[in-house]
């Protein structure tokens, strides 16, 4: 029995001393590849919720901006969309606001703040969907303004696929306030085509601006002439 004693410690000596060997020969590399793991994880987690902080408090104020705007108060409109936009720029709520702060001071008349603020929306959110909403109304202020060089340089921006027919549309509207007929003329028929059949009601919207032009969208044909 203290023979087989004695052997176990020998074991357990031998396993202790290959234990001391690995560690000393790697227990540094292991400890900086938890502390790069944890420290990772940390960050991760700790973005996350700063993040979620972020969020949480840019609706706070997108909700006082949406009061302000039910109440047709312009002043407390622009304070509500530049602290949103000061603080939380990089939410979905700043774009968000500014979408909706634009609608609201162009109800009251305030023009040029309503255009700073889809200009922003335009340029800033991280959003390419509500980038190609901004610009899309920006372009509609413009023309009600007769910035009509303005406008054309808004609406030669890229958009994404989605919002292509109805950067057309905008464009044939333009060029038909510049008396542009034939040019508008292929850019509705651009609309058209692009809406496709569950365009609905938007898509037989331009199909009647075609009409207007003499124009048969469905047989794609032009009277020689007709929107000359």
């Amino acid at each position: 029995m203290a023979i087989q004693i004695q052997n176990l410690d020998l074991e357990e000596q031998e396993q202790l001393d290959q234990i001391k060997h690995f560690w000393n020969k790697w227990g540094n590399l292991i400890t900086w590849v938890l502390i790069v793991v944890l420290g990772a994880y940390a960050a991760w987690n700790g973005w996350q919720y700063w993040q979620r902080r972020q969020a949480a408090q840019a609706s706070m104020l997108y909700t006082e901006l949406e009061r302000a705007a039910s109440a047709g108060d312009a002043s407390r409109i622009e304070r509500s969309l530049a602290d949103m936009k000061d603080r939380y720029g990089g939410t979905w709520y700043a774009a968000e606001g500014s979408l909706a702060a634009a609608k609201a001071l162009a109800d009251k008349g305030q023009m040029g703040p309503a255009k700073e603020a889809l200009v922003w929306a335009a340029d800033k959110s991280s959003d390419e969907g509500l980038r190609a909403i901004a610009r899309l109304r920006l372009a509609s202020l413009q023309m009600g303004d007769k910035a009509y060089d303005e406008a054309a340089k808004t609406l030669a921006a890229s958009f994404p696929l989605a919002f292509t027919a109805l950067a057309a549309d905008r464009r044939g509207d333009l060029l038909m306030l510049q008396g542009k007929r034939a040019e508008a003329a292929t850019e509705y028929g651009k609309a058209y085509q692009g809406l496709g059949a569950e365009g609905g009601d938007y898509r037989r919207l331009v199909g009647i601006k075609l009409n207007a032009l003499g124009i048969d969208p469905d047989a794609g044909a032009k009277p020689a002439g007709a929107a000359s």
